[in-house]
């Protein structure tokens, strides 16, 4: 690598290991950049250790499918998809190989930051496994994170990847547990999927909000700081779902939205009666 390039590879790795949680980031995370990996592409070149002592390579996915997750323990979509993942693996995992692979902190907090140093990122990825108490591997980037970087850097996507390391499927949100599923059927039966990609937006991201006062408790208080300055709407979704703490951690989102809604109705409908 020339230096030049060697300089703005560090420099990536740098800004990729972001401490406070912003608009732009934010925006990043909701589209693929252009020249993403996606369906019909070949995995880029990595070789990851996982946290039982093993690797993880491009070379040698093995003879199954692979279904590569990509997450956080600060990241409120992990946290949904958590279940999910435990789910399917229950179902699918005798056919297709199942790896979570930890990231940067989605959201790095003044109690839970962002990890310095690869031995803390690899501490953080323990965590992470123990929280959701997966029984497959879980692999860890290395600290710049090259891979996920390699990937367009979203918190928590999922790919389908065959044995000869091309991706076959692409899901924006691992949360997504009907268009995995149909996938990995397909995958599993030695068919591409009929639908590369998965763009839920909306739903993935509501059964998130939800899960975001754990996230702002386990993480600290700045992570909500935070979110209220990045993404107001969100903040006030996430303040709203405390309400529902009975619901499922999953529903309280939608709860907050529909709470949300009526308060919003209500105040339009007296404006509206005192004109």
């Amino acid at each position: 690598m020339q230096p030049s390039a060697l300089d703005a590879d560090t420099r990536a790795g740098t800004a990729y290991r972001f401490n406070r949680f912003g608009t732009a980031l934010l925006i990043d995370d909701m589209t693929f950049s252009r020249d993403a990996p996606g369906p019909g592409a070949p995995m880029p070149a990595f070789d990851l250790a996982t946290v039982d002592g093993g690797r993880f390579r491009d070379t040698d996915l093995g003879t199954r499918p692979v279904l590569m997750v990509f997450g956080s323990r600060t990241c409120p979509v992990t946290e949904s998809a958590g279940p999910v993942l435990r789910r399917l693996h229950a179902q699918f995992g005798d056919r297709v190989r199942f790896v979570l692979v930890n990231t940067r902190e989605a959201h790095p907090g003044d109690v839970f930051g962002q990890p310095d140093t690869f031995a803390v990122k690899h501490r953080h990825a323990v965590q992470l496994r123990d929280h959701h108490a997966i029984d497959f591997e879980v692999a860890v980037d290395d600290i710049d994170g090259r891979l996920h970087r390699a990937m367009s850097p979203k918190p928590n996507s999922a790919y389908l990847i065959d044995p000869s390391g091309v991706i076959r499927y692409r899901a924006h949100w691992a949360n997504d547990e009907s268009a995995l599923h149909t996938a990995l059927t397909e995958m599993a039966a030695g068919r591409v999927p009929a639908r590369g990609r998965s763009r839920a937006m909306a739903g993935p991201l509501l059964r998130a909000v939800g899960h975001l006062p754990g996230i702002v408790r386990y993480a600290g208080r700045r992570v909500e700081r935070d979110v209220w300055l990045a993404a107001p709407p969100l903040a006030v979704l996430g303040r709203l779902s405390r309400l529902f703490n009975r619901l499922p951690a999953d529903r309280r989102g939608p709860a907050a939205v529909v709470l949300l809604g009526v308060a919003v109705a209500s105040v339009l409908g007296v404006l509206l009666a005192t004109q």
